[in-house]
Order: structure tokens, then sequence, then C-alpha cells
């Protein structure tokens, strides 16, 4: 145990000027996942969670864009039935004046003027040909005017909700993007993260303003005949209950760091001992299990985690990391 205990990480100087300060909660997300990304087929990664709604995406751009160009044609439409109307106007105008003028027995007075019986006919025919062929027209475009109208309105509605769809899957884009950046990004993880993680229970010592009570070590660890504080108890609690059961060592003697007051731990991506990881089987397990820590931060009183040559801090986020370990063979949480 002594050799394993020395190659845990005496992290870095920088530790003590960074900030302890919490931004805001984090994301917590609400389904568990398996912690290794792959035993469960159920478990979507991370990065395909991005690739899926960026296609989503860009699908809803191109069915806006269709719906677009059939408005154009349409509205094409609606306007050469409303120009055939104008041109009719005029003769359904002065077809309605005189109508208005003369009435029905001003109208008959005017075909018994007829000299002869033909005339007669023929301007009784005339008249009621032009009454026909007006109305007619009149009800053919009226008719092509209203299924235009009707279908503009339809696609009008249609673009409305390609543009919320866009909007939609452009914040799913934006929201999974956020989430890859919260668990170090595709240079830490190579995208090699679950999409989610399960929720962990609040730690003790935290007061209604969200502030943690600083602890003394008084709790049996679990992993060295050490003491660690009831924080990082829980937390490592926390950690076994989601899945992540591998080997971990937590109190250390010596040093001014977190290890001897009880509140580090070292969770290790092999079964015994420490080991750089080297397959995705080992990337994944740490990627997950410091996705679950830096998604729960807030929950469990994180101070900072360690991984994969990145740290972060709840106040500033990740950035590189270069110590007496680089952290390529396990992850390192401090708790405050």
């Amino acid at each position: 145990m002594t050799a394993l205990l020395r190659r845990w990480l005496t992290p870095a100087a920088a530790v003590l000027t960074a900030l302890a300060i919490f931004s805001g909660p984090l994301p917590a997300m609400a389904q568990p996942a398996q912690p290794s990304g792959h035993e469960d087929g159920d478990s979507k990664l991370l990065n395909d969670v991005i690739e899926t709604t960026n296609r989503s995406y860009t699908q809803a751009k191109s069915k806006l864009e269709k719906s677009k160009k059939r408005q154009l044609q349409l509205d094409m439409e609606v306007r050469r039935a409303q120009n055939e109307l104008d041109e009719l106007a005029p003769q359904v105008g002065r077809i309605a004046a005189q109508s208005y003028r003369s009435g029905r027995i001003g109208g008959m007075a005017m075909l018994l003027e007829s000299n002869a019986p033909d005339s007669f006919v023929q301007r009784a025919q005339a008249l009621d040909e032009l009454n026909m062929v007006n109305a007619r027209k009149l009800a053919e475009v009226q008719t092509v005017k209203d299924k235009a109208d009707q279908a503009k309105q339809a696609l009008d509605a249609e673009v409305r909700e390609q543009q919320k769809q866009a909007s939609v899957m452009a914040k799913q884009k934006r929201e999974a993007e956020k989430s890859l950046a919260l668990v170090g990004g595709t240079g830490l993880t190579g995208g090699l993260v679950v999409a989610t993680s399960p929720v962990a229970k609040i730690a003790p010592g935290r007061d209604a303003n969200g502030n943690w009570r600083p602890m003394s070590c008084t709790e049996n660890d679990p992993t060295t005949s050490g003491c660690i504080t009831a924080r990082t108890l829980h937390m490592y609690k926390e950690v076994k209950r989601a899945g992540f059961d591998r080997f971990v060592g937590c109190y250390r003697p010596g040093g001014p760091w977190e290890h001897p007051k009880g509140r580090a731990c070292d969770w290790s991506l092999q079964n015994s001992g420490f080991a750089p990881w080297h397959n995705n089987d080992t990337r994944m397990y740490g990627n997950n299990l410091t996705a679950f820590l830096v998604r729960n931060a807030d929950r469990l009183g994180i101070y900072y985690v360690i991984w994969n040559r990145q740290i972060w801090f709840p106040a500033t986020g990740w950035s590189s990391y270069s110590g007496p370990s680089n952290h390529t063979d396990h992850v390192h949480v401090s708790l405050l």
C-alpha cells in the first residue's frame, strides 16, 4: 500500500491561489448512466448527442428554406388571381351599375325595343351569355384565390413551425456544446463521455445560502486506516453509488494539500493500483467519473477536479494542468 500511496498526486502550487467560489449551481443530469459509457447500449455519448442535434438542426433549416420557396410560389399565384379579379372588376362594375340603373323591368324594356325578333333574341342571348361568362369567370378566379390564400396560410404556419424548430435545435446544439465544454471538451474526453450522469445527493455541511462550512477529519477512511471528512465520505459513497467501483485511495499523511486533511480522493482507472488510460474502456471510465463529479459539483461541495492533464474549478472551468503527475492514471477530486 505504501508504494501505491506514493503515486497519489500532490497538487500543483497553483491550487493555493485558485478561487473556491461556486459560480452558481451547475447542471445535474437526471438520468443515470453506466460509468464506462459502453456497457449499456442505451447510454448515449455526448459527442453522439451533439452530432444528432446538428443533423436535426440542418434538416430543420433545409425544410424551412423549402417552405419559404413554396410560400413565394403561392404568393405569386395569389397575385395572379388578384390581377385576374382586378381585370374583371371594370366589367363587373359596369354590369352592376347598369343593373342598378335599369333594374329588371328596364332591362326587359331594352330588349323589347328591338326592331325584329331576331334582334331581340340576339340581345337576350348576348346579355345572358355576358352575365354567365362573367359570373363563371368570377367564380373560377375566386376559387383560385381562396385556394391560394388557404395554402399561403398553411405555409405561413409551416414556416413559423420550422422557425420554431430551427430555434429549438439551435438551443439544443448550444446546450450540448455547453455540456461538452463542462466536462472538458473533445480535447480532454475525445467526445467519449456519456451525455448524462446520475444526480448525487446533497452533501452535509451546506447552509441555506449555499455556503459550505469547514469540516475536520472525523470519519474513518474506507480506503486506508486514516480519516476523512463527512463531506468526503459522502462524495465517496455517491461516486460508488453511481457505479464507479474501481480502486480508490483517499487519506494520505503528510503534505500541505487536501489528502492529509481528509478532503481528497484519487480514483484509479484500474481495479487494482494505478496505470494510465490506454484504451476506450479506461479513458471513458475516467471521463465519465469526471463528468459525474463536475456535473454534481454544487451538490457534493467540490473544490477542484484533475484529470488527464486538465484541472477544473467551479469558478473558472477547465484549464491546462502540469504537476508531479499528469493525472492520466486517475481522477483526483478535492472537497471544500
